[in-house]
């Protein structure tokens, strides 16, 4: 889509919301976009040469770009003080025909109806007998203001006397390039809050102006029960994951062999790659080849321990904006409502870091029968925080799919079998460090010598731990080995000194339990001598063993 159409499009679009007869006066020039400047905004040049005293009103459109390709298009109606916009009009042509014959020059008169007018560094404005040429500004006292003749880079001086300012009535913004999360860059969306600020947030509407089918390619309209399983495997293999024990054929069926509910819990050990099996999995669905290239269908949604009911997830009206909050998940809803051929994919990060059963509710009891979300009980559509309406009733559409991640220790709270029923669930408990270290090599060749150095401590001490269900996962295995590597490239230690140095740092501390691991701690000692900050630290936990009955290495 070119510009002129874009900017076609937004014109519509807000002469349609502001319900004017006329589109909106154009500012969009190429070197005419609007710009910040000290004080305010400019917001462009506009012809205001023949605006006819009966217009109900006048609006300006323009546009403010933002790296690397992010456009603000907005529009600035003026109506109630459509008088004061006219009588500026009207005094800038008087003030410009003060000098005849000669309108290129400085404003000097005594005339005592003309007000002396002064901008930094103290010059007089100059003015012109034509307003085929007006420059717009928009200061941060919330007021439009106007010259037809030369520019202001700063709005910070006294303005008396360039009167009257004209105060807006509604500012409408669209965002471009369009996505299906109508999520931008943080200088497009802090300018909007800007705006909000200067004008007053009750002024500010967003509109959704292109459609994001544009975005969407081919790959990112097929469903996951569509594509071989064989090839959802090699892509997140090429995206990095490690799954040997089928991990990924099970999360596939779970997540796909009912065609109305799409939900499943990823269970197990910290650091196993519960999370980024599920990043990855949308990212293989999706088409995508890299863990860094933008997927406007892939939403994470990190659950807070203060949630107690849904509005964390299906949002909440709030009455100090007069809009409807949209949060990650309901944002996720909506893009799914929207594009009906696509998956969209929602991860619930650390799920049980609050109740379940006290935010999830509303949810569950949509997926069990099938019935719409509750969100707000207006009878019209609210305006959403992302700039999309918001219905009272809202079904979960069958193109969503919900990921849970939990971790099993005493930070979280227990998951009820009201949500387990409703879920597949997968632990991923299992864990292969000398595979893992062989892809990691293979992935990263410069590794080789960190892997072949840790590879037969760490599987000796991985191997005791697990038999007592106190294993540690993937995330801590490559962090020690960039450890290692990171030591031999700076510090230069011996390997045997490093390797001892990380089984306390990143491994021995998740020790914890009673007499029953006993055993594992004399085990333990043996495949630690040779390494003495870790042998001194089991001895410390079997001294705690013997004199309270129960160890905890972090304590």
């Amino acid at each position: 889509m070119n510009l002129s159409d874009r900017q076609k499009l937004f014109l519509d679009a807000a002469q349609s919301h502001f319900g004017t007869v006329k589109p909106p006066r154009e500012l969009f020039g190429v070197s005419n976009s609007a710009k910040i400047i000290e004080g305010g905004i400019q917001l462009g040049i506009v012809n205001l040469a023949n605006v006819r005293d009966d217009a109900e009103g006048i609006a300006f459109a323009c546009v403010m770009r933002f790296p690397p390709e992010d456009e603000v298009y907005f529009s600035v109606l003026i109506k109630k003080d459509k008088a004061k916009l006219l009588l500026r009009i009207a005094d800038m042509k008087r003030l410009g025909a003060a000098i005849p014959g000669d309108n290129s020059d400085v404003v000097e008169t005594n005339d005592e109806d003309l007000i002396s007018q002064t901008e930094p560094p103290g010059t007089s404005i100059k003015y012109n007998t034509n307003n085929n040429n007006v420059a717009i500004y928009l200061g941060r006292d919330g007021k439009l203001w106007m010259r037809n003749k030369g520019f202001w880079d700063s709005l910070d001086f006294d303005r008396t006397g360039i009167e009257p300012p004209i105060a807006p009535d509604q500012i409408v913004v669209a965002l471009y390039p369009p996505t299906a999360s109508a999520r931008r860059s943080l200088l497009a969306r802090e300018f909007i809050g800007w705006l909000g600020t200067m004008v007053g947030q009750e002024k500010i509407h967003e509109l959704i102006v292109w459609t994001d089918a544009v975005t969407l390619g081919t790959a990112m309209q097929r469903m996951p029960s569509a594509i071989p399983v064989a090839d959802i495997e090699a892509a997140i293999a090429q995206l990095g994951g490690h799954y040997p024990n089928g991990e990924v054929r099970r999360f596939h069926a779970a997540l796909n062999f009912l065609s109305h509910k799409h939900f499943v819990i990823l269970s197990g050990l910290s650091g196993t790659g519960k999370t980024q099996l599920a990043l990855k999995y949308a990212r293989a669905i999706h088409g995508l080849t890299t863990n860094s290239a933008a997927d406007p269908l892939l939403f994470e949604c990190p659950v807070r321990p203060e949630w107690t009911d849904p509005s964390g997830l299906t949002g909440y009206y709030d009455v100090l904006t007069n809009r409807y909050v949209v949060p990650t998940f309901l944002e996720a809803v909506l893009v799914a409502t929207a594009h009906r051929s696509s998956p969209v994919f929602v991860i619930l990060d650390e799920m049980n870091l609050a109740r379940v059963e006290y935010y999830l509710s509303d949810v569950l009891s949509s997926i069990e029968t099938q019935s719409a979300l509750q969100l707000h009980s207006n009878g019209v559509p609210l305006e959403g925080t992302t700039g999309t309406s918001v219905r009272a009733e809202l079904p979960l559409p069958p193109n969503l799919f919900i990921i849970g991640t939990i971790n099993v220790d005493e930070t979280t709270n227990p998951v009820s079998d009201k949500v387990l029923d409703r879920a597949s669930v997968i632990d991923m408990s299992t864990v292969d460090v000398l595979g893992f270290l062989a892809s990691l090599e293979a992935r990263h060749p410069e590794l080789e010598l960190a892997c072949a150095a840790i590879a037969p401590k760490l599987t000796e001490i991985h191997g005791l731990m697990q038999l007592h269900g106190l294993g540690f996962g993937y995330r801590v295995i490559e962090e020690m080995v960039r450890y290692h590597n990171f030591d031999a490239l700076h510090i230069h230690s011996t390997a045997s000194d490093v390797t001892d140095q990380l089984l306390v740092q990143k491994v021995l501390v998740k020790l914890r339990g009673a007499e029953k691991q006993r055993s594992l701690l004399n085990s333990l000692e043996k495949a630690c001598n040779g390494l003495p900050r870790s042998e001194i630290y089991v001895q410390r936990l079997l001294s705690d063993l013997e004199d309270f009955g129960s160890f905890q290495a972090m304590r």
